[in-house]
């Protein structure tokens, strides 16, 4: 009887062990897939603030390139070079399927805009790429790492003359 008594104890610590696994797995995996869709601000890092969240794009990283001003809307509009393209970029709603969520609490993910049923829409960070406005991380899709290509060899974004140096002459 003993024996029995031991092994109901010990099933019923590894079912309790099962289900905190279980808890932390399923908590942790809706992020995965997820979607948001709503209209998007941007801020000055080039990240997207979505119904209060914080998400990043996707498979690229924005380096400073300065603060820049239009003067040509008000209020005026500072970031980075980056964040005033997706700013002249982002009309309206922008969708954005959820990859991760980091440690911070902010999210990474896949966002497009112009996005209907039969269309999926035009990816934020391949612009940004084709435009040489952001590189793309070492494990992002192929595609980014051929449009980065493409950009730095045309001299575009950050890949070309630095517009202050220009501005100076």
């Amino acid at each position: 009887m003993r024996v029995f008594s031991r092994c109901k104890v010990s099933r019923t610590r590894i079912a309790f062990g099962v289900l905190a696994w279980l808890g932390a797995v399923i908590a942790v995996t809706p992020v995965a897939g997820r979607e948001i869709s709503s209209s998007a601000r941007v801020n000055a890092d080039a990240t997207l603030r979505i119904d209060g969240k914080t998400v990043h794009l996707y498979g690229v990283h924005v380096p400073d390139t300065g603060r820049q001003c239009t003067t040509n809307r008000r209020p005026q509009v500072c970031g980075t070079r980056a964040a005033l393209a997706l700013d002249f970029k982002i009309q309206g709603f922008v969708r954005c399927e959820i990859i991760e969520r980091r440690e911070d609490r902010s999210l990474v993910g896949r966002c497009r805009v112009n996005a209907r049923r039969s269309d999926k829409g035009e990816d934020l960070s391949a612009y940004l790429l084709d435009r040489g406005w952001a590189v793309a991380l070492p494990d992002a899709p192929v595609e980014y790492l051929t449009l980065e290509k493409i950009a730095r060899n045309r001299g575009v974004g950050v890949w070309g003359t630095p517009i202050d140096s220009l501005q100076r002459n």
